[in-house]
């Protein structure tokens, strides 16, 4: 939940996340569904698949225990070098270097790391990590450089008059403390943040369900469940058409506006009333969602905003399609 999120965010999901899942088996026998619920609202969500795939992973193949050996540890979902190395230093110990975004903007600042390609950049900046993880209180250095990058020597305003390391930073002493971790070498320069527009089809039938489709298991909102998304304004009437019983043509509702990281999401719901719960849809890809008892799916946030904007009665249920 920290890859990429605060610790203020993380807290609440945090706790409600052990409640539920109090251990490795809890998360492997709950379905997708339910962490995916759980995770809701933090974004990101190959973490929750990652995780819970890790999970069936320890269950299956390492007998429900944390596998200690590096290797292995490494292999599991959404695991990879650095949070394999932190793992093992933070609960035993072990000498391992790591680096996640907080100790890789340290070590970039510090020694002023540059290079041609990216993976000339990547293999500098884990000689460093190596090289300076020392042999005894690897846990306490581990949490330590995390700490420093996400608390002083942050990537907007570090505050270098509070940071241990001043003294011998390449980078302070030549002021160029924002230029690192440079922008990776060899890669394009970022292009204008991009603009996206869609339109999302808003089916009610008579109790009041909402019709929901799982997105596919990768890409935006991977594995969630969202309103019908199209394009064009013409290919969400054509599914209207096609595989819905509209009673009255559709109502346009509010613009809503969603920030991601790389690009703005601007959508335009159309709000149809259908005459019967009906929907041309393949098996198990669809859900009538009823918002007074929701059933315990994944919602991206933007579209649990909207769906509260979705007036008339909610039914008692959920039925599958």
């Amino acid at each position: 939940m920290l890859q990429q999120t605060t610790v203020a965010t993380v807290i609440p999901y945090y706790q409600r996340f052990l409640a539920r899942f109090p251990n490795v088996r809890a998360l492997a026998d709950a379905p997708l569904d339910e962490v995916l619920h759980l995770w809701s609202g933090l974004g990101y969500y190959a973490r929750a698949r990652n995780l819970h795939r890790a999970a069936l992973q320890i269950r299956d193949l390492h007998g429900g225990e944390l596998p200690v050996n590096f290797t292995e540890l490494a292999a599991l979902a959404g695991i990879g070098r650095s949070t394999a190395g932190a793992i093992l230093a933070l609960s035993s110990g072990a000498r391992f270097a790591i680096l996640d975004g907080n100790a890789r903007r340290v070590l970039a600042r510090c020694f002023e790391v540059s290079a041609s390609t990216t993976r000339e950049f990547e293999q500098r900046l884990w000689q460093l990590a190596e090289r300076h993880t020392p042999s005894e209180r690897v846990a306490d250095y581990t949490q330590a450089i995390m700490d420093l990058g996400a608390t002083v020597c942050v990537r907007r305003q570090p505050d270098c008059t509070r940071c241990p390391l001043a003294s011998r930073c390449l980078a302070r002493r030549s002021g160029r403390q924002l230029e690192f971790p440079a922008v990776r070498p060899g890669a394009a320069r970022r292009a204008a943040r991009r603009a996206r527009r869609v339109f999302m089809v808003v089916a009610v039938e008579p109790a009041g369900g909402v019709l929901l489709e799982r997105r596919p298991p990768s890409g935006v909102w991977g594995g969630l469940w969202c309103l019908p998304e199209f394009a064009t304004a013409a290919g969400a009437s054509a599914f209207i058409r096609g595989s819905l019983a509209a009673a009255q043509p559709p109502q346009t509702l509010a613009v809503l506006e969603h920030a991601f990281t790389h690009f703005d999401l601007s959508i335009t719901p159309l709000l149809v009333r259908c005459s019967a719960a009906t929907a041309v849809m393949e098996e198990g890809a669809g859900v009538w969602y009823n918002l007074r008892a929701p059933a315990r799916i994944g919602l991206p946030a933007p579209i649990s905003a909207l769906l509260a904007r979705v007036p008339g009665e909610q039914r008692p249920a959920v039925r599958q399609r």
